[in-house]
């Protein structure tokens, strides 16, 4: 049990840091489009959806919460005229 409690902190942080980093990706693309900057939101958006994909796949967020979110991200990106 101790080895199991060991390797959940370790995977605790990694999932904290990572999920931390998504939002902030999250966040640059909302500043970016609320600014109406479309190259720069373009640019953020590329990095953010890696990032929820990533966090998908590795069960961080669900899957279909991640594809929502990058749906909502590009929708919202490309009504930037």
């Amino acid at each position: 049990a101790l080895k199991r409690a060991r390797q959940d902190q370790k995977k605790r942080l990694q999932n904290r840091t990572q999920k931390s980093s998504m939002r902030t990706a999250i966040k640059k693309v909302l500043e970016a489009v609320d600014a109406g900057d479309k190259e720069t939101a373009s640019v953020a958006l590329r990095q953010a959806t890696s990032l929820l994909d990533r966090a998908g796949r590795r069960n961080q967020i669900h899957a279909s919460q991640a594809s929502r979110r990058v749906s909502r991200l590009n929708a919202k990106v490309k009504a930037i005229s």
